[in-house]
């Protein structure tokens, strides 16, 4: 069985314009629904993810996650982020 690894890259802050996390590219309902998640579902996940970073162009999705304190973020564990 092949297990679909998480996109978490370890800077898990919320931008709250976009609705996604500038670390993973995830919706707060993704992450949510990770853990719980069968195989088919986090793959659509990751193609979501795959399309968002498309969108905004790979050295923009990177360039994010160092100015996510700037983009009016919250962090996980902040209120906001919940």
């Amino acid at each position: 069985m092949t297990v679909v690894a998480s996109p978490c890259i370890g800077v898990c802050r919320l931008d709250e314009r976009a609705g996604w996390c500038v670390g993973c590219l995830r919706t707060r309902e993704e992450i949510a629904r990770w853990r719980d998640a069968d195989e088919a579902e986090r793959r659509r996940i990751l193609a979501a993810v795959a399309r968002r970073r498309a969108a905004l162009g790979e050295g923009e999705a990177n360039s994010h996650a160092l100015d996510a304190p700037k983009l009016g973020t919250a962090q996980c564990g902040d209120p906001a982020a919940s």
